[in-house]
């Protein structure tokens, strides 16, 4: 019996990162590089596009009609948008969301439909604002085809929210071949929870918000030396395509040169072969070896925090950085990581690194971090 998703082509058009350009004196969406973008993406039979509320400030999801909606017919692709009702300041607000997004885009309804970063502090806010029995509504009204949620938390919390609503559809998870075994991410342990749950999979961040495509010498050697000329994004791709599964891999690009990039590889996809595993294998383990923050994301720093910053959170973006000299994904993933409590409000009590089981200088860290990431 087929799967949610299984007859969708195996690349999706994430839209976050849209290229910009300058117009009066502001940043824009370059609307004609986005037309030129999804005429590739579809001339090479892919039809999966993924935006969002609040990317790009909204703008994404406008961008989209014009490129797409209003130039495609409506049954030609598969749409996904989301809800961030943590973004919401009440329950109207947080429904109102959906209205928002229809217009934006003209779609009529959505393929995909999420509800938007569920997990921390964020999952509250679906259960407070009656968002799970709202969007099922909408659901029994066509608007939304297919319903299911993003999440970037732990494989335990991801157990919950699955038993608690067993009539998802599919989820949308972080995977890459860095995050795998990340004590951070949990990527490999998500993924099985999802499974095992018999939910389909929509993969994002597959290349890590670009971190493996600018990789430290040390790792992109390796890659290089199995295969000269494979881009090295190639190999992040074709490490999560190759899972079983999946509705779709994402992947936000913001040029059309790295939309003929990922076409080329994805066109005639492969899976990894043995050999090519092994070789992900080193690489991962050479990233491993590169100096970082050695937080393992126990947590026991955070019940004694003063203030209740997300520590692990924050040690992990820094460590992007530290990893990749990513500095864009870095800041990025400070600030989902401080939408709370911003490290700077860090008193110095000393509690975090009493109880750290790495003995990590944590104070020392967190100043590092407002140092280089907080914005």
């Amino acid at each position: 019996m087929a799967y949610l998703g299984e007859e969708i082509p195996k690349l999706g058009f994430g839209l976050m990162r849209l290229p910009e350009i300058e117009k009066d004196g502001e940043k824009a969406i370059d609307i004609e590089q986005v037309k030129e973008m999804v005429d590739a993406f579809l001339g090479a039979g892919f039809m999966y596009f993924d935006t969002a509320f609040g990317y790009h400030g909204g703008m994404s999801e406008v961008a989209i009609k014009t490129a797409l909606v209003d130039r495609y017919p409506r049954e030609s692709f598969q749409l996904a948008t989301k809800l961030p009702a943590w973004m919401a300041k009440d329950a109207d607000a947080a429904k109102a969301m959906l209205a928002t997004s229809l217009a934006r885009t003209g779609a009529g309804y959505f393929d995909f439909y999420l509800l938007h970063n569920i997990g921390a502090a964020r999952a509250k806010f679906f259960d407070d604002y009656g968002i799970w029995d709202f969007v099922h509504e909408q659901k029994e009204k066509g608007i939304i085809k297919h319903l299911g949620f993003s999440f970037h938390d732990k494989a335990a919390l991801l157990e919950e929210v699955l038993k608690a609503h067993p009539e998802v559809e599919f989820v949308q998870l972080q995977i890459n071949y860095a995050d795998w075994e990340s004590p951070v991410v949990e990527s490999r342990k998500c993924y099985e929870v999802a499974r095992a749950a018999g939910k389909p999979v929509v993969i994002m961040e597959p290349v890590k918000g670009g971190s493996l495509a600018k990789l430290p010498e040390s790792v992109a050697a390796i890659f290089q030396e199995a295969d000269p000329q494979a881009p090295l994004p190639s190999w992040a791709l074709r490490f999560a395509a190759s899972l079983d599964g999946l509705v779709t891999v994402l992947s936000g690009m913001s040029t059309i040169g790295q939309m003929q990039e990922n076409l080329a590889v994805m066109r005639n996809f492969k899976p990894l072969s043995p050999a090519e595993r092994l070789v992900v294998e080193r690489a991962q383990q050479a990233l491993q070896a590169i100096p970082h923050v050695p937080c393992t994301d126990c947590r026991y720093c955070m019940k004694d925090c003063s203030v209740g910053i997300q520590i692990p959170g924050v040690l992990g973006a820094l460590n992007t950085y530290l990893t990749y000299g990513d500095l864009e994904a870095a800041r990025r993933g400070y600030f989902f990581s401080t939408m709370g409590v911003k490290a700077s409000a860090c008193i110095e009590c000393g509690n975090c690194e009493r109880v750290c089981t790495q003995q990590i200088a944590v104070i020392s860290e967190l100043k590092r971090a407002v140092e280089l990431l907080e914005v």
